[in-house]
Parts: C-alpha cells; sequence; structure tokens
C-alpha cells in the first residue's frame, strides 16, 4: 500500500470515521498530492514551507479560510500518521498557521417552531402515522439522520423508553419522551407491519415499498413538512439536533449529559450550545429590557 491508502486504512478501520470524514480527509490529501506532484516533490519529501506555499496557492484560487484551514487540519492528520507509522521523521503540517475562521453559531428552532413543525404529520394514514414517528423520535434523541434511518427494531425500547444507538463502533443509551414513545407505539403496532414486504425486515422506519427509509427519502419528509408549517428557516436533522441539545441546556441539562446523549467524543465539540444558549439571551435581553 502506498501512504494515502495506508491512511485510509487507519481512518476506516483504526479511527472507525464516518464515511463522510473518510471522503473529506482524502480529497484534501490527494488534492495536496497532485500539486506536490506538479512541483515535483514527494508526499515524504514535504517540508513546512511546501505546505506554506500550498496554502498560499489556495488562496490564490480563491479558496475561504474555511477551506484552507480544514485543508491544512487534514494534512496535520495525515502527516501525524505518516510519523507515527516511521514513514516520515517529523509532522510537517504542524506548525502551518491559517487565517482564523470565525466560527458560525448553528441554527436553532424556537419551542414554538417544533412543536408546529412536529404538529404537521398528521395520522389519518400510514405515511402520516410512520412521519410522526420519524420525527418525534428525532427530536425527542437528537440522533443523526443516518443514525435515524440505520435503527432496528431492537434498538427499542418501548417499556423502557429508551433508545439503544449504535455508531462508529459506540453505543449509547437515550431517553424518550412520552409523546415519541406513543408515537412509536402506534407505528410500530398498527402501521410498520403493513408496510412491510418481507416479514424479517429488521429496519425500524421503512418506507411505503417495505424496505428501509432512505436517507434521500428521509430529507424529502423533512423538506414537505417544513413547507405545510410554513417556517422560513432552514430545518434539516441537523437543525433539529442543534435544537434538541439547546433546548435541553437552556432548561438545566449538564453539557456531560448532553454530551453522551449526542455521542460527541470530546466535550469541546458540545460546549458551542452554550455560546449559543449565551447569545439567544443576550438578544432576549436587547430585546425585551428597556434600557438595552
Amino acid at each position: 500500500m502506498n501512504e494515502i491508502q495506508l491512511y485510509e486504512s487507519f481512518l476506516r478501520d483504526e479511527r472507525k470515521a464516518s464515511q463522510n470524514t473518510v471522503s473529506s480527509y482524502l480529497r484534501d490529501v490527494n488534492q495536496f498530492a497532485a500539486w506536490l506532484k506538479e512541483e515535483k516533490i514527494a508526499l515524504s519529501k514535504v517540508k513546512t514551507a511546501d505546505v506554506e506555499r500550498y496554502t498560499h496557492h489556495l488562496n490564490s484560487l480563491g479558496k475561504s479560510p474555511a477551506t484552507v484551514t480544514r485543508c491544512v487540519a487534514s494534512l496535520k492528520s495525515f502527516y501525524g500518521f505518516l510519523q507515527r507509522e516511521g514513514r516520515v521523521r517529523s509532522n510537517c503540517a504542524r506548525f502551518v498557521t491559517t487565517e482564523k475562521v470565525e466560527r458560525k453559531l448553528p441554527q436553532i428552532l424556537t419551542g414554538k417552531e417544533v412543536e408546529l413543525f412536529l404538529e404537521q404529520p398528521k395520522c389519518v394514514d400510514a405515511k402520516g402515522y410512520r412521519d410522526k414517528a420519524m420525527l418525534e423520535l428525532l427530536y425527542a434523541t437528537g440522533i443523526r439522520a443516518t443514525e435515524l434511518i440505520d435503527l432496528n427494531v431492537d434498538n427499542v425500547n418501548l417499556y423502557m423508553g429508551v433508545l439503544r444507538c449504535e455508531s462508529r463502533g459506540k453505543e449509547r443509551v437515550i431517553p424518550i419522551y412520552q409523546t415519541a414513545i406513543k408515537a412509536l407505539e402506534d407505528y410500530m403496532r398498527d402501521v410498520r407491519p403493513q408496510l412491510l414486504e418481507d416479514p424479517e425486515e429488521e429496519a425500524l422506519f421503512v418506507n411505503m415499498s417495505g424496505e428501509r427509509m432512505s436517507r434521500q427519502g428521509f430529507w424529502k419528509i423533512i423538506k414537505h413538512y417544513q413547507e405545510t408549517a410554513g417556517i422560513k428557516k432552514e430545518i434539516t436533522p441537523q437543525a433539529l439536533r442543534h435544537s434538541f441539545a439547546a433546548h435541553l441546556l437552556e432548561n438545566g441539562a449538564d453539557l456531560k449529559s448532553i454530551q453522551e446523549m449526542l455521542g460527541h467524543a470530546d466535550i469541546s465539540s458540545t460546549q458551542i450550545y452554550t455560546h449559543l444558549v449565551g447569545q439567544r439571551l443576550k438578544d432576549v435581553y436587547k430585546k425585551a429590557h428597556p434600557r438595552a
């Protein structure tokens, strides 16, 4: 295997990185390798000055600071791996700095917007019952869209009121509120058996053909109900995940518990919600305080 193939294997097999993460890292490394080929520099002979020249090259192409920063992060990871493997003597990208990127706070929905959105699926047919269960479970647990569609029936324990979510080689258990439990009970008891083509199908959520729901199909469902609700904000599974975390924090949940429920490996990923909640409080203060 060459260096990039070894790195790909490391990301997939040892780090258990998601497909999106693997694709992103490899894209950055392969683009750097293509530039090195034009410069007639071997991957294993790269110096810090070469990485810095590459960042200037990216800037000259009009790449955003966020893109350049991401590329450098990918190269730091790549050369850190090669150093540990003894393929290079040092991490040539380690001390390369880039223009500071202003971190954008994620957009979240208000409590009223969430209520309006979750009211849209009407339990008058199989599709309505299924969609209601999917959206309630998504907001109840804060799981990712891919985690939702990957769920099997045995991942849900309605008696205990919990969801067992397996992702990236790790498992976490998340409580489910009563409204979501009721929506799941109705769907699993009365609707899912009617939709199934194969009685052996394990998928919790299936499409109208009885097969596991696709990511694309679920996105269409969300967009449909955003339109029927008349909500102008962009509603995505990630926005509901952010809303789940921010609303828990606003109502007194501690960061460590939220980190566990979201499945964040590092609590720094969860801490962004403290900034988000703080900003919302500032906005409320400015609007409501008579002397603000």
